[in-house]
């Protein structure tokens, strides 16, 4: 944290041990399932859960960080309440065993799984039922632990459904998605695991890698990202799956408790680039117990706190989304 910025009366300094006791407590309760199933949250080999500290920075890291903006605020793009009449922040839903299928007809079909989705009849939509943005719909199949995803999704009057894209997951696995296909996200990857929940901060723990948006992005995208939605071929735009880590300089211990984890997690796995949007938006997903105010604490790390570093390290395989382990 910059000495030059003012901190509310909420915020406290306990020093750097206490940050380094954050972060062992982070690597050390790891349990990546999905609330309220036996399903994991991806295997604990994912790169979603792995440790990107030891990473080395990118040679034009200042550059892409600049790209992005270096001093545009970190933004949590998730909260309680309402903005534009929906919920704030990206929801899911877990469905029993036994879910009913239901037909989906999509505009990238080419690119996406073919249905049917266990997607229930009043299945939570990104922004609300009357929501003009990305309508993303991410569900959970509780028996069959597979995460079904889906973009722009609408309501047809026969029951079914039509979307933009589509995309499936076995969440036991590292299967990557084939090389050049989107998903429900930009970068082809999951959306589920990036984002971030209130029951992980409320348990002290947030496990993974963040899903980050930014404005622009080159046409290229690097491991585990499987598609590119960029405009550039400038090399210090940020590619789709580009990894940023917060430096450790940033004090975690100098924010409100609920943000702590989060703060934690920027700096042990990172944020990982997956759409193109406003500039270091943090996805996540909405609840009424959100602390939005604390939320907005966030905003105090700017760009210049964050350096862009090379994953190629923790690839096993171009095709597997299993990491290297410290």
């Amino acid at each position: 944290m910059r000495a030059s910025v003012d901190l509310p009366r909420t915020f406290r300094r306990v020093g750097t041990a206490a940050a380094a006791l954050l972060v062992a407590t982070v690597l050390t309760s790891c349990n990546p399932t999905v609330p309220g199933t036996d399903c994991p949250m991806f295997p604990a080999t994912s790169h979603w859960h792995a440790d990107v500290r030891a990473l080395p920075v990118r040679a034009n890291s200042s550059n892409l960080v600049a790209a992005v903006g270096a001093h545009a605020g970190l933004k949590a793009d998730f909260g309680s309440g309402l903005w534009d009449g929906g919920p704030i922040g990206i929801p899911y839903v877990v469905v029993p065993a036994g879910q009913a299928p239901v037909e989906v007809t999509f505009d990238y079909d080419d690119e996406s799984d073919p249905g049917p989705y266990p997607v229930p009849a009043d299945a939570p939509i990104e922004g609300g039922p009357d929501a003009d943005g990305d309508r993303h719909i991410l569900i959970v199949d509780r028996g069959t632990c597979r995460l079904h995803e889906l973009y722009d999704a609408h309501p047809q009057a026969d029951g079914s459904w039509h979307a933009g894209s589509g995309a499936t997951w076995d969440l036991r696995s590292n299967a990557l998605r084939p090389a050049g296909w989107t998903s429900a996200d930009a970068a082809g990857l999951p959306i589920l695991p990036g984002l971030v929940r209130y029951d992980e901060v409320a348990s002290g723990t947030v496990d993974h890698a963040i899903r980050i948006t930014v404005p622009t992005s080159r046409r290229a995208y690097l491991w585990p990202a499987r598609h590119q939605a960029g405009s550039t071929s400038d090399a210090n735009a940020p590619a789709m799956g580009e990894r940023f880590r917060l430096k450790a300089s940033v004090d975690p211990a100098a924010y409100p408790a609920q943000v702590r984890p989060i703060v934690v997690a920027l700096q042990t796995y990172g944020a990982v680039v997956a759409d193109n949007g406003s500039a270091w938006f943090m996805s996540g997903v909405p609840d009424e117990r959100w602390d939005n105010d604390a939320l907005q604490a966030l905003r105090t790390i700017e760009g210049s706190d964050f350096e862009a570093v090379d994953a190629s390290g923790l690839r096993i395989s171009a095709d597997s989304g299993e990491a290297h382990q410290p």
